[in-house]
């Protein structure tokens, strides 16, 4: 068989094992589902018209509904890929890397399995939590067919770049509490963005910290595709950031890989 032969039946082996893995120890993904999903309950229904009438939108939850979703998704995109560096941690640890190294199988296949696999929990992540904010009173009635597809585009690609950042934090950490605790900014990053309020209305210190970051221009873009707002410059801010750290989450989760155990 052919090189691209041999690595698409390695990945998809290793796609399956980790689906295996995510079916049988659902726990964690849950766990980390169950967050921006109470978040979302508790800012529309304990917090929504207040932060509706802070932003400008009057005291109508509804604004605010509109305005929280999209940073919501990206947050339960954040929560997910947690779970991928727990789960890349435990391979590294617990011997099962050093077995496929002796084995005659395609070495990236190993990280294409998890990767893949992650894209597909987020996928699956983002449609269980628009499923509650649809029901919660969510609508995105402005948006057109080609709007939603960009929009889908535009998650998978965050959960992509995030996937492979989550990837290298797993494989250096010495354990999973350690990968646990080393992909943390990867949920406290959403907090500290636009998710919640507009950048424009935090104290004057904060707003760089919320600005440059690539969760912010990625909720802007997302917000503007199914609203309709004005998207300005963070649809290419966004897809720069999601790029960046691809490839920066690729070479180092490959250098790591490739690494020589002691």
């Amino acid at each position: 068989m052919s090189s691209l032969t041999l690595t698409l039946r390695d990945s998809s082996t290793m796609l399956r094992r980790n689906l295996l893995h995510a079916r049988r120890y659902p726990s964690l993904t849950l766990n980390l589902l169950l967050t921006p999903i109470m978040l979302l309950l508790l800012f529309v229904y304990v917090f929504g018209d207040v932060m509706s009438a802070g932003i400008g939108g009057g005291a109508d939850r509804s604004e605010y509904i509109a305005y929280v979703v999209p940073g919501i998704l990206m947050m339960s995109i954040g929560g997910t890929v947690v779970g991928t560096a727990v789960s890349v941690s435990n391979d590294m640890t617990e011997g099962i890397i050093a077995r496929f190294r002796t084995m005659a199988i395609h070495r990236g296949s190993v990280l294409i399995g998890h990767v893949i696999g992650s894209v597909l929990q987020s996928v699956a992540s983002v449609v269980l939590v628009g499923a509650v904010a649809v029901a919660v009173g969510f609508r995105s009635t402005n948006a057109t067919a080609l709007e939603w597809l960009a929009a889908f585009g535009l998650m998978a690609l965050v959960a992509l770049a995030l996937t492979w950042i989550a990837v290298g934090m797993g494989m250096v950490s010495p354990n999973a509490e350690a990968a646990s605790n080393n992909a943390l900014p990867l949920i406290v990053l959403p907090l500290i963005s636009s998710a919640f309020v507009p950048v424009d209305a935090m104290p004057g210190w904060f707003q760089p910290i919320a600005e440059y970051q690539p969760f912010t221009p990625a909720i802007e873009t997302l917000r503007g595709l199914l609203l309709g707002t004005e998207i300005g410059h963070n649809g290419w801010l966004a897809v720069t950031w999601c790029l960046a750290l691809s490839a920066l989450g690729y070479f180092w989760s490959k250098a790591v890989f490739n690494r020589d155990p002691k």
